[in-house]
């Protein structure tokens, strides 16, 4: 049964899903029950305080709908996560879902979860591939409108200045779309102002030690700079370390931009070392397991499912750190 309707088209495919959860039997018999439904998530890593508040809240969501849940962890490395859907696969699970490492080489284990009946959905990343009969549906984040809101601050902080703006920019891991979208948004906003110029552009492959790491070394080779924009709040942590050992204050001497809104950036922003973060929500298990019931049940989900987020100025973190989840 999983073999014909991995060759059914993607929208047949979505209405036999019951059958094919059901021992491949026939739609008739209707969704399984939710605690013999069986999902496996395949995890970026644990690279960032982000990715940790995501994994915690997934886990809890599917435990708190009493669905099984497979989990593994690809330690940043596509391999790993090609690994595991491939298990995912073998196990006959009833969904799959991921948050891939990078944006390309996705096809030919996605092609496999489809002639297997197995629907797929993308959580927190994009895959670039021309056929998107390959997953169901992508609950995530609009990393472009992320680097917009970052670069609008940056616009709106240095309108009134004649003087060139130097700009760092500590990129995500090379190859992932939130790396790929928040520059492109962030370039597209600041290009408005020809004062403004991004000198230095590397990765820190989102991680607080590949931030501090990077920001060290491009500190001696632009040491005019005013500005770092970090596409996460773990590398703008690392950013400050650096700041900080060059006998320089962050916050003032260097303003730093990031994005996502956990904890510890939060309150960095709250102490005046951050002066801007664009939130980006790792609070994505309860829409996750909304997407797996409608499979379930055989409806169709929508394939672009955004969500809510906003941005924080100093005083808005200190009002919103009590009560912050992650």
């Amino acid at each position: 049964m999983k073999k014909l309707i991995g060759l059914a088209a993607a929208g047949a495919m979505l209405v036999a899903l019951a059958g094919c959860a059901s021992g491949g039997s026939g739609a008739a018999e209707g969704p399984k029950p939710l605690d013999e439904l069986v999902v496996g998530f395949a995890q970026v890593g644990a690279e960032s305080g982000w990715r940790t508040a995501n994994t915690k809240d997934i886990q809890a969501a599917f435990k708190d709908a009493g669905i099984e849940l497979k989990f593994s962890d690809a330690q940043q490395k596509q391999e790993n996560q090609i690994k595991a859907i491939r298990s995912y696969i073998q196990q006959q699970v009833d969904v799959i879902a991921f948050s891939p490492v990078v944006e390309t080489g996705w096809d030919a284990v996605l092609n496999e979860a489809k002639a297997a009946g197995i629907p797929v959905v993308l959580t927190d990343r994009a895959v670039d591939s021309k056929d998107d009969s390959l997953y169901v549906s992508f609950l995530g984040s609009d990393f472009v409108e992320e680097g917009k809101k970052a670069g609008q601050w940056v616009l709106d902080e240095y309108a009134d200045t004649a003087e060139p703006v130097e700009i760092i920019q500590l990129e995500g891991t090379t190859g992932a779309a939130p790396a790929i979208d928040r520059a492109e948004g962030f370039a597209e906003v600041i290009a408005e102002n020809p004062n403004l110029e991004v000198v230095a552009s590397q990765t820190g492959d989102f991680t607080r030690a590949g931030g501090k790491q990077v920001t060290e070394a491009l500190l001696k080779s632009n040491p005019g700079v005013d500005l770092i924009y970090a596409h996460n709040d773990d590398m703008g942590l690392g950013a400050i370390e650096a700041i900080e050992a060059a006998g320089l204050v962050p916050g003032k001497d260097i303003k730093i931009v990031t994005v996502d809104a956990v904890k510890d950036g939060m309150q960095a922003l709250a102490d005046g070392k951050i002066n801007f973060i664009v939130e980006c929500s790792p609070l994505l298990g309860k829409q996750l397991v909304d997407i797996v019931k409608q499979v379930n049940d055989g409806e169709t989900p929508e394939k672009r499912i955004i969500t809510e987020e906003t941005t924080f100025t100093q005083e808005q973190a200190i009002e919103a750190l009590p009560d912050r989840q992650y």
